[in-house]
C-alpha cells in the first residue's frame, strides 16, 4: 500500500523522476487491512468513553494522540480527538507538510517508514500501572515481514512467531490501553465495534461501508476491488467474538506483509542510490537461488574489490523528494561500503588501494535486507544502564537463574494475560530511582511459557547466534540483553536509533561501536556478542560508514 501523499501541483511539476503513473488497486484484503490499521475505535479509551460506536467520543479524545511525540518539540497529532490505533506508532505521511511553494518541508516532521519520532512510543495512560511509554523504540514495519529462511520471529525480543499473533496481541494489549487482566473485555469490545459499525464514518466511506458488509464479502453492490477472497471473509453477525478478532488480525497482517522497499532498482529515483550504484556497475543485486545472505554479501564484495573505475550516482539521478540529502553514491559512500563489507579475515586479500577499518558489519547485517533476523547483544542495554547508574553497574546487576525465575515468574517477567501481576522489571527503561529496572531483551521471552509459540524458534535463533551447544541454564544467560537485528534500509525515516532510541544521528550510532568493540575485546561487556571484538574502526571511518548508510535511503512510496 502506497501512502496517500497530498503532493502539491507545483512540486509535482518539478519532480519528473518520480513515477506519476496510475497505481494498480491493492487487493481487497490489503485495502481492508489498511482500514483496520487506521481504526481508532478498538482502543480501551474508546471503550471506556463511548456512548455509541458510531458517534465521536463525547469528552474528546485520548490525550496520548493529541500530539505526536518527537525527540524535539511535539507535532499536532493526526488522530487528535480520537483514540490510539496502529498508525499512531507506525506513521507514514501524516507529518509530511509543504512550504509556500508546495515543496515538502523537511525541517520538521516528514515521512516515516511506518515508525514514529519518539525514543520510546507513547501509550495510553492507565492509573493501574502508571505506564506512559513502551519500553522500546517503535520499529519500522517496512520490510519487517519479508520472506526469510526459518521462522519469522517478530518484535525486538522475538516475542511473536507470526505476524498475525503480533497484531492480535497488540490489539488486545497494553499499547491499545488494555491491561493484562482485560483480555476478555478487549475481545468483546473489538467484536462489538465490528458488528455495530453503521458504515457512515470517514474510513467506512472510503473502504466500502460497514464492517458487516465488507467483511461478509457477498454484497453484490460492493466494488470489485473491495470484494474479499473467501478465506478472509467472516459473517460478523453469526461469528463468535474470537473469530471476529482473528479475522481482523489476519487482514491487518496481510496489509503489513506487503510493505517492502524497492531494493531492485531499475532506473533513476527508483530505490536507493546504493541500489542504482549496483545496477550501473553490473554488481550482483540479489542472492542466487539457494544462496544465503552472507554468501551473497561476500560474492558482492568479491565483485566490488576489482572495481577501479566505478560509475557513481549523482543528485541529477534523483533527486530525493523526502530526504534532506543529495541522491548520491560517490567516493565517500563507496569507502563506507567497503568498510561495511570488510571482515577480519579479508585483510590479507585487500587490494593495494584499500583503506579504512574493518567494519565486520555483515556479521549481523548481510545484504540485501541488511539484517540476519537473529538476536545479538551489542551493548546498548549496558550503555543505558551504566549511563544511569555508573560504569560497571550492569556487570554487577543481579539477574536470576532459570530456576529462580521459574519459581517466581511475576517478580521478574513482563505482565501477560497468564501472569497479570508480572513486574516487567527486566523489560523496562533504566531508571535512576529504581536500579532494578533494565531491558534484557530476549531473556524475557526465552523459556517463558506465556509465549509458547516463540520458544522453539527463539531457542534455535539464540543457539545459532551464540555458536555453541548450551544447556538451558547457559542458554538463558546467553539471551541476556539480546535484541533482534534491525534492517538498515531507509534509516533516515526511522530515527532515533537503537532499541532505546539513544542516538539521533547515524554518526552517533556508528561511533557507539567503537566503544562497544573495545569493551568486548577488554572483556568488559556483559554477554557481548563475540563479533563485536572483530570490529576495528577509527574515528575517521565513522563519516564514511554514515555516508554509506545514508545511501540506503529511498523515497519509500
Amino acid at each position: 500500500m502506497k501512502p496517500r501523499l497530498l503532493l502539491a501541483l507545483a512540486w509535482l511539476a518539478t519532480a519528473a523522476p518520480l513515477a506519476l503513473a496510475q497505481e494498480e488497486a491493492d487487493p481487497a484484503e490489503v485495502a481492508l487491512g489498511e482500514r483496520l490499521f487506521l481504526e481508532t475505535r478498538f482502543a480501551q479509551f474508546f471503550a471506556a468513553h463511548m456512548v455509541d460506536v458510531n458517534r465521536p467520543l463525547p469528552d474528546g479524545g485520548d490525550p496520548v494522540v493529541e500530539a505526536t511525540e518527537t525527540t524535539g518539540a511535539p507535532l499536532p497529532g493526526p488522530f487528535a480527538g480520537q483514540a490510539i490505533n496502529c498508525r499512531s506508532c507506525h506513521l507514514v505521511d501524516e507529518q509530511l507538510v509543504f512550504d509556500a511553494l508546495g515543496l515538502p518541508d523537511l525541517s520538521a516532521g516528514g515521512m516515516r517508514t511506518y515508525a514514529d519520532f519518539a525514543r520510546r512510543s507513547p501509550i495510553p495512560f492507565r492509573v493501574e500501572d502508571g505506564r506512559t511509554h513502551t519500553p522500546r523504540n517503535s520499529p519500522a514495519l517496512v520490510n519487517a515481514s519479508v520472506k526469510r529462511k526459518g521462522p519469522a520471529l517478530l518484535h525486538l525480543d522475538g516475542e511473536f512467531a507470526s505476524l498475525r499473533n503480533l497484531v492480535r496481541e497488540t490489539l488486545l494489549g497494553r499499547n491499545y490501553g488494555w491491561l493484562p487482566g482485560e483480555r476478555r473485555q478487549a475481545i468483546a469490545h473489538i467484536a462489538h465495534v465490528v458488528r455495530n459499525d453503521d458504515g457512515r464514518g470517514e474510513l467506512a466511506q472510503e473502504f466500502g461501508g460497514s464492517y458487516r458488509r465488507v467483511l461478509g464479502g457477498s454484497d453484490e453492490k460492493l466494488p470489485e476491488e473491495l470484494v474479499l477472497p473467501r478465506k478472509f471473509r467472516v459473517n460478523v453477525l453469526g461469528a463468535s467474538d474470537e473469530v471476529i478478532v482473528e479475522a481482523v488480525a489476519r487482514l491487518i497482517a496481510r496489509y503489513v506483509e506487503q510493505l517492502e522497499f524497492a531494493t531492485d532498482s531499475t532506473g533513476a529515483a527508483s530505490g536507493s542510490p546504493y541500489d542504482l550504484f549496483l545496477l550501473r556497475n553490473h554488481l550482483p543485486r540479489e542472492p542466487k537461488p539457494g544462496e544465503t545472505p552472507i554468501q551473497y554479501t561476500r560474492r558482492l564484495r568479491a565483485a566490488l574489490d576489482p572495481l577501479t573505475a566505478p560509475l557513481f550516482v549523482a543528485d541529477v539521478d534523483g533527486p530525493f523528494a523526502f530526504h534532506a540529502q543529495p541522491f548520491v553514491f560517490d567516493a565517500d559512500e563507496l569507502e563506507g561500503l567497503r568498510i561495511f563489507l570488510r571482515e577480519p579475515d579479508d585483510e590479507a586479500q585487500e587490494p593495494a588501494s584499500a583503506s579504512g577499518g574493518v567494519g565486520n558489519c555483515v556479521a549481523c547485517h548481510p545484504a540485501p535486507f541488511f539484517t540476519d533476523f537473529v538476536f545479538h547483544n551489542t551493548g546498548v542495554t549496558q550503555a543505558e544502564y551504566d549511563g544511569v547508574h555508573g560504569s560497571g553497574a550492569f556487570a554487577a546487576l543481579a539477574i536470576p537463574s532459570r530456576s529462580a525465575r521459574a519459581a517466581a515468574p511475576a517478580a521478574f517477567l513482563p505482565a501477560t494475560a497468564k501472569t497479570p501481576d508480572g513486574t516487567g522489571r527486566f523489560r523496562a527503561a533504566a531508571d535512576a530511582a529504581n536500579p532494578e529496572l533494565t531491558d534484557l531483551g530476549a531473556w524475557n521471552v526465552l523459556f517463558n511459557q506465556d509465549f509458547p509459540n516463540a520458544q522453539g524458534p527463539l531457542r534455535k535463533a539464540i543457539l545459532r547466534a551464540s555458536g555453541a551447544k548450551l544447556d538451558k541454564d547457559a542458554l538463558l544467560d546467553a539471551a541476556i540483553a539480546r535484541f533482534k537485528t534491525p534492517g538498515l534500509r531507509d534509516l533516515g525515516h526511522s530515527d532515533p536509533y537503537m532499541h532505546d532510541g539513544a542516538f539521533d544521528t547515524l554518526e552517533d550510532a556508528v561511533a557507539f561501536y567503537l566503544g562497544a568493540s573495545a569493551q568486548q575485546r577488554a572483556g568488559a561487556l556483559r554477554n557481548g556478542d563475540p563479533e563485536l571484538a572483530e570490529i576495528q574502526l577509527s574515528g575517521a571511518d565513522v563519516q564514511a560508514l554514515a555516508a554509506f548508510l545514508r545511501s540506503l535511503n529511498e523515497d519509500y512510496d
